[in-house]
């Protein structure tokens, strides 16, 4: 009897939970939203200021940016948010590929549900103009036939161009000698000196540096060529096939969040993200909308986490 009880109640208990999250999704939303994101300034802040403009006309209720420094801080804050909707985390790929470079206070895959893919930012091979090749096949040649003597540049060790540079090399059997940098406009310096001769960065940083001459584009890191640098084929397309080094951005709420709250973000959210004017702001800004499934998503944060895992253990690369 006490065993039939004892049961009863679980039943009762589960349905109580059920029925109080439906309601809670059905009221959704009744007070302010907050998106978490990096620190102000960058390409995510960008995003997920003009992503709360869009909600906040949407959801009918204030929707704030709240900016924290770097993927642990802002990962562990959503994480450790309540699972109602109402603190969403709008994140680069360092959130999802930083805890293969370190210790993370989180778990982008368990701890989280993924909303929508925001935009993407395509990556460019570049070279110095001293170098004597002018497409990705002859880099390749050029590379492989000197082994250890040509230098390539990155923000930092562990960073979106590091991490691409290492791809490349390990798709393409080159072996070069990688020379960190804090931040982009030490690169920058760098590259237009050159003290290195190539670096895979994002085409907003490196597309005025093509257009004067100063830089050589060689290659987009991206599936498809890509408006925002017209002219320049695909490193895959040169024989690398399958490279893609792209840098997204996507939506996530904390994990246990109701469907029907999720699924009303992503619908906004794309509606938002679709339309001609704010297609343009991004556009203008150096980033590609996108806008995909929570589906879709999850796909691409556990294919990047699977591809980049194995080059970033063959590579040694840690941060921690």
């Amino acid at each position: 009897m006490r065993k039939g009880l004892t049961g009863n109640s679980v039943f009762i208990a589960g349905l109580m939970a059920a029925c109080s999250g439906l309601t809670g999704a059905q009221d959704y939303p009744h007070k302010t939203v907050r998106i978490v994101t990096s620190a102000p300034g960058g390409g995510t802040d960008f995003a997920a200021r003009l992503v709360a403009t869009g909600l906040t006309e949407s959801l009918r209720q204030p929707v704030i940016v709240e900016n924290r420094s770097g993927a642990v801080v802002s990962g562990q804050t959503v994480a450790k948010a309540s699972p109602d909707g109402y603190t969403v985390l709008l994140p680069g790929s360092s959130f999802w590929l930083g805890p293969l470079l370190q210790k993370m206070p989180y778990d982008p895959i368990t701890d989280f549900e993924p909303i929508t893919i925001t935009h993407s930012q395509p990556v460019v091979l570049v070279v110095h103009p001293t170098l004597p090749v002018k497409s990705v096949r002859e880099f390749i040649e050029y590379a492989r036939a000197r082994p250890g003597e040509l230098n390539y540049g990155s923000t930092a060790v562990g960073s979106s161009s590091h991490l691409a540079a290492a791809l490349f090399s390990s798709m393409t059997d080159i072996k070069m000698i990688h020379v960190p940098f804090k931040g982009g406009g030490g690169l920058s310096t760098a590259m237009l000196g050159g003290q290195v001769q190539l670096t895979l960065a994002t085409s907003a940083s490196v597309v005025p540096h093509i257009k004067s001459g100063k830089l050589r584009g060689l290659g987009v890191a991206s599936a498809q060529t890509s408006a925002l640098v017209p002219g320049i084929p695909t490193i895959a397309s040169a024989g690398v096939s399958g490279f893609d080094a792209s840098q997204r951005a996507g939506l996530f709420a904390p994990a246990r969040t109701p469907p029907a709250v999720v699924n009303r973000l992503n619908r906004d959210v794309i509606q938002y993200l679709n339309r001609a004017d704010v297609k343009e702001k991004f556009f203008d800004a150096g980033v590609e909308v996108v806008g995909s499934t929570p589906q879709e998503l999850a796909r691409t944060v556990k294919g990047e986490m699977e591809r980049m895992g194995k080059v970033i253990r063959d590579a040694g690369i840690r941060t921690d």
